[in-house]
């Protein structure tokens, strides 16, 4: 049996991590040793105790528990257990837990077909998911769980887990094992207790010495490769790109350097990663610098026409000036505001002199009769109503205090005379 396998937990005092749930107080754990469970979706990285939790709670609450893997379980199968959970079901007796891993991957029909059974009491469902249930789950499904995010391990825990394992497995803990260092043990587990024990495992039975040196070199030597997680499609993706925009929003370059580093080494498309810098660019920097809009449409065309790897370079460049930008966001308040403002108000009639007049009616009706062409007057501006009759005046574009819309602001305050807000 793999180590992994060994030391999985029986129990709650066993159970290493996610003191949030299971801690002393915490709602799982106040579940579990009142023995009132609900259908629940577990959510979180791979390796953190889903199914072991799952396991758990079954065991503690004697409860019969069914198990199905979303990749290789259908209706058929779903409808099968149930059918064996109402032939077990007795007066008074605890309701079956059926768990199903993976349940993100379980098709509409396939997840529908859970509803009658989790609604009626038929099972209490148990979902394990890596994906976030909010994309993934049924809304009518997810509406009858409780969501439960587990965490990855932290340091502490990857600790309490390689002392546990090396001291108490009936392998390992009479074996000499000395560890000297666990900097590239922790890091390549990436917080997953699974892989720390897989990789622990696999440095122990590659050493054939009477002493096992657990150290950085030794788990390089036996790994000799990359094992950081990035899942293009999962929630390492988002959580990531949303750091990455975040560094730069907040014009931490070195943050951002970073973040575009895991998103290259982990794969991801170029060209993701050059449309949400022209997101950016227009969102976060705008009008307080706009060559930003320029160079990120720039690099967008070079990604497409160069690609990897010299494109890195091209997007290192402009994630550092990006970066680097005075930030403004009045044009996105500007036209949120104007959106949910129009949304409001309706469609308002346009003002007579601003509307065309294409047909000799439309001319006898005053279409574009008092309409004043800007070129004709000194400076190219003459002053006359834009808007609506029922909403003049009504400020849209609040410029924000940078160079580029200080010129802005003195702009509308000599054309317009205080009739819009400019602070």
């Amino acid at each position: 049996m793999p180590l992994a396998e060994r030391m999985r937990p029986k129990n709650l005092d066993d159970y290493i991590g996610q003191k949030h749930l299971v801690g002393e107080g915490a709602v799982l754990r106040n579940m579990i040793e009142t023995g009132r469970i609900q259908s629940i979706i577990l959510w979180g990285p791979p390796g953190v105790g889903k199914t072991t939790l799952a396991k758990i709670i079954a065991k503690s609450s004697n409860r019969a528990m069914y198990s199905l893997s979303a990749v290789s379980s259908g209706v058929k199968d779903v409808r099968d257990v149930i059918e064996k959970a109402q032939k077990q079901s007795f007066f008074n007796s605890p309701t079956p837990i059926l768990f199903i891993d993976e349940i993100h991957r379980f098709s509409k029909s396939q997840q529908d077909s859970l509803l009658g059974a989790v609604e009626q009491g038929i099972v209490t469902l148990i979902g394990a998911t890596t994906e976030n249930p909010s994309f993934e789950v049924n809304t009518p499904l997810l509406s009858r769980c409780e969501v439960y995010v587990l965490k990855s391990l932290e340091k502490s825990d990857l600790e309490e887990l390689l002392n546990r394992a090396l001291t108490q497995d009936i392998v390992l803990k009479d074996m000499n094992i000395k560890v000297e260092e666990t900097t590239a043990l922790f890091r390549q587990s990436g917080g997953d207790a699974r892989k720390l024990l897989n990789i622990l495992e696999l440095v122990i039975n590659a050493d054939t010495s009477n002493e096992i040196i657990i150290n950085d070199e030794n788990v390089a030597k036996r790994l000799q490769k990359n094992t950081a997680i990035y899942d293009k499609k999962g929630d390492m993706h988002y959580d990531i790109i949303s750091a990455f925009i975040k560094s730069i929003r907040g014009s931490d370059a070195n943050a951002a350097i970073y973040y575009l580093a895991r998103m290259l080494n982990g794969g991801e498309d170029l060209k993701f990663i050059a449309r949400r810098l022209l997101i950016s660019a227009s969102e976060d920097i705008g009008l307080a610098n706009p060559n930003a809009m320029l160079l990120a449409n720039a690099c967008f065309q070079a990604v497409n026409t160069i690609g990897y790897p010299e494109s890195r370079i091209i997007l290192a460049e402009t994630v550092i000036y990006l970066a680097n930008s005075p930030k403004s966001n009045s044009a996105y308040n500007a036209i949120n505001y104007a959106m949910k403002f129009a949304n409001q108000t309706g469609d308002l009639p346009i003002p007579l002199h601003l509307r065309n007049a294409p047909t000799k009616l439309m001319e006898q009706l005053g279409y574009g009769a008092e309409y004043k062409y800007a070129h004709d007057y000194p400076g190219h501006f003459v002053e006359q109503e834009f808007l609506p009759d029922d909403i003049k005046g009504t400020t849209f574009y609040v410029p924000q205090h940078n160079p580029s819309e200080n010129k802005a602001r003195e702009t509308i305050n000599t054309l317009w005379k205080g009739k819009y807000k400019t602070e």
